[in-house]
């Protein structure tokens, strides 16, 4: 992030004579490096506590092995901001080469980009929809494999003696597959562990997360979630596949795969954060779409994230990726299902049809839904509090990708452990009519004719012991059997989630609500007055199921489309919204949403939608970086490898000024470039003096470029001769002569809404002179958005 040169403490210590900044041991393993201590711009000594970030990745690119010698963190006032996450540039560089390239291009050529745009989202969304049917049917096919094979065998030993050979088949099946998934994510890919919402939160966010979009994550995500799933983790396959949709999306939009090294020559205008975000934006659409069957959904999921660069037309073609997402998986399951045409299952998790004749809700039910929302909240808080707890100790102790993969297998194990124990002691058995809808009923210590109940809910897929939960008729569980499933399962999906696997939250949330919110169906039918009546337990477990998902993810005007999409009725949509309303609510009270959590726990520096209410007293001049490194508008090439080369700043804007001749003025702001610009025009040998020898030499284009894009070379790659060093670069071509600037007394609430509704990367603050103070990045503001004691703290840190 361009000029982060803020002058803080590293230490926490209050002992100024003592040692600073000494090799304390990250929590991710690595070291703090040593650095001197250095005063603030008012003289005194901003404390900053020690806080270590969570590797995204283990593998480091060229460009980031350039980087080892500079400090891993820069300080916030509660956390350190990890600076190896940089900003997208969404705003356009309008510099003489991209003016010249739209005044050229004619209304046919921006129809001809128009219509490219609308093919681009439908390649995403039909190849999204493929991998969600391959793994959809890949999972339904492994795990029906696994289950009729350890239910054959629970059968046999029943009568015969000895189920602690179904066990140990049980246990070694799950733990086998379980490590496979993890193997491959936590040796080859760490950055596909988890659902990959929240990267693709801050990739939406404006945030370039490492190899978040890269091809060989998209390999391992897939891989990986079958494997979970498979594996009998609770794990959801849903989560993912919004990472997949935007992998997918990030590709196909540039028309080239830099991880193969093959480029098809098309779409090449799109090699750009501008238009590369805008696609992403519909691969995650179209991801939620087909997992849940919910195209309004992804669109609004979407919208949440980056709502701040939307305009019409650009939700059209996002909508246009998740209906043909959700047709195509659609159409592809209805073959494989051998009903060509019926296209009833629209994704990966179909809640089924609720009837509004059969579970209609009253207004007196309305207070009920209301407090089983904020049981929910609870319960959420809950969850993610455990959670943060559970990854703190895997960050500290088990960062290691064996002893990742050990975990994994442990959990496996213990979760087969657990569900053959539950079933094993359950005594809750139903009748099994000619209309069952359990896939693989387990008889065990029943009658004939009878299913163990306990089996349902763990015997099988997650997503269609959702189903079960939905639908079964009422009796079909016994309150104890739900009590008991609901207190497992919570702690099962809690300790699993983080773990190095490829792995969604959004059916385990879905599971557990599901189960103690038809608990509370039944409770309610058998101590009301005619509760049997109007208190039907699948009604309350879509009711528990919504305020679980809601009070551990947070969301609620997507979530609550979803859910409304994936039910088929609208006739839900009120109470689903108040339940998901009152769980965020009271979630929020105590902590912060499970994904919200998990991104700072990377230290990235994520930007909410507004600046901190009371932040007015804030100007730009106290949150700016400064001083500020800036370049001649006609510079030295020798001061410019210099200034890239400098491993201890790393900017990656620069103002550029010109300073007039005829006075003696400091010189004044004309434009703006950027550390990948700079990185271009040095390895094309762009210098005044080779233009004017070599009267043949080609023009640079913005194709050179896009070329480079996304990854350009690191400055050390860059040969540059002495004699090179001597000459000089004319900037006033490639530079963005029309940069945002604002003046220093600028509040702070606007500079930020300024930043965040612009898609800035830089902001320059300038005096009234129209002479460069200060930048504003990413980072300045994120580390002045703080929480609710933050700004008392950070008011006092500065008196």
């Amino acid at each position: 992030m361009a000029n982060i040169t803020k002058k803080v403490s590293w230490s926490s210590r209050a002992d100024e004579s003592g040692p600073v900044g000494e090799a304390t041991p990250l929590l991710n393993g690595s070291e703090q490096p040593r650095l001197p201590r250095q005063l603030s711009g008012g003289g005194n000594i901003f404390q900053i506590g020690r806080l270590s970030t969570v590797d995204l990745e283990e593998e480091m690119t060229s460009e980031e092995e350039s980087l080892r010698g500079r400090p891993k963190e820069i300080p916030h006032n509660e956390k350190l901001l990890s600076l190896k996450f940089e900003s997208l540039d969404y705003d356009n560089i309008e510099n003489q080469l991209f003016l010249e390239e739209e005044r050229r291009m004619s209304h046919m050529g921006f129809r001809c980009l128009e219509i490219s745009r609308w093919v681009v989202c439908g390649l995403i969304g039909f190849l999204t929809g493929l991998i969600a049917c391959f793994i959809d049917i890949a999972v339904e096919e492994l795990a029906g494999q696994k289950y009729k094979v350890v239910k054959k065998n629970i059968d046999n030993f029943t009568e015969a003696g000895g189920l602690s050979i179904s066990l140990i088949l049980w246990v070694v099946l799950n733990s086998a597959i379980a490590m496979v998934g993890s193997i491959i994510v936590a040796f080859f890919e760490p950055i596909a562990a988890g659902s990959g919402i929240p990267q693709i939160k801050c990739y939406l966010n404006g945030i370039k997360i490492p190899r978040v979009v890269r091809l060989k994550t998209l390999v391992v995500k897939v891989a990986g979630v079958i494997c979970s799933v498979v594996g009998g983790l609770a794990v959801g396959k849903e989560g993912p596949m919004i990472h997949s949709g935007a992998v997918i999306a990030a590709g196909v939009s540039q028309g080239r795969s830099t991880s193969l090294k093959k480029d098809f020559k098309i779409f090449e205008y799109f090699r750009r954060d501008t238009e590369k975000r805008d696609f992403v934006s519909a691969g995650a659409a179209a991801g939620v779409s087909a997992a849940f069957g919910a195209p309004v959904g992804g669109v609004l999921f979407s919208l949440e994230e980056g709502a701040s660069f939307w305009n019409q037309m650009l939700t059209w073609r996002i909508f246009f990726a998740s209906m043909i997402s959700t047709f195509t998986l659609n159409f592809f399951l209805s073959i494989y299902k051998n009903n060509p045409g019926d296209l009833s299952s629209p994704g990966l998790i179909n809640f089924g049809r609720f009837e509004t004749d059969t579970v209609a809700y009253n207004l007196y039910e309305i207070p009920l839904f209301i407090a089983m929302g904020a049981i929910g909240g609870l319960l959420g808080a809950l969850f993610n509090v455990l959670n943060y707890w559970l990854t703190i100790f895997r960050i500290r102790y088990v960062h290691r990708p064996c002893l990742q993969v050990m975990e994994a297998m442990l959990v496996a194990a213990v979760t087969a452990t657990v569900s053959f124990a539950m079933i094993y002691f359950s005594n809750d058995c139903q009748p099994l009519g000619p209309d069952h809808t359990e896939e693989y009923p387990l008889q065990l210590f029943c009658a004939d004719g009878e299913y163990n109940s306990m089996a349902t809910a763990f015997f099988n897929t997650p997503e269609k012991s959702v189903v079960s939960l939905f639908h079964n008729q009422p009796g079909t569980y016994n309150p104890l059997t739900l009590g008991l499933f609901t207190l497992t399962y919570f702690f099962l999906a809690c300790w699993t989630y983080g773990l190095a696997v490829s792995a969604g939250v959004f059916i385990p949330s879905l599971l557990i609500g599901a189960a103690w919110g038809r608990l509370c169906g039944i409770l309610l039918a058998s101590t009301t007055p005619n509760g049997s009546g109007w208190a039907v337990p699948g009604k309350y477990a879509l009711i528990g199921a919504a305020a679980q998902l809601g009070g551990i993810v947070r969301m609620t005007l997507s979530l609550t489309v979803i859910m409304v999409e994936a039910t088929g009725n609208v006739t839900y949509g009120l109470p689903i919204m108040l339940v998901l309303m009152t769980s965020k609510i009271v979630g929020d009270y105590f902590v912060e949403g499970l994904y919200d959590i998990h991104i700072k726990l990377q230290s990235v520096p994520f930007l909410h939608w507004e600046a901190p209410a009371t932040s007015h007293w804030l100007m730009a001049r106290e949150v700016m970086s400064s001083p500020v490194t800036c370049l001649n508008r006609i510079e030295k090439v020798g001061t410019i490898v210099d200034i890239l080369s400098n491993t201890s700043t790393n900017h990656n804007g620069f103002p550029v000024v010109v300073q007039d001749t005829a006075s003696e003025e400091p010189p004044k702001l004309c434009g703006l470039i950027l550390r990948s610009q700079l990185i271009v025009l040095l390895k094309h040998k762009v210098f005044v003096e080779l233009a004017r020898t070599r009267l043949t030499q080609r023009k640079l284009q913005l194709k050179d470029f896009r070329d480079a894009y996304p990854r350009f070379p690191p400055i050390q790659s860059i040969h540059v001769s002495q004699d090179e060093r001597e000459c000089m670069m004319d900037l006033t071509e490639f530079m963005n002569a029309t940069p945002y600037t604002v003046p220093q007394e600028t509040s702070l609430p606007r500079v930020f809404k300024l930043f965040r509704a612009l898609g800035l990367r830089h902001l320059v603050v300038v005096d009234d002179a129209n002479r460069v103070v200060g930048l504003v990045t990413r980072k300045d503001l994120a580390r002045y958005h703080v929480g609710k004691h933050g700004l008392e703290e950070l008011q006092l840190a500065q008196t």
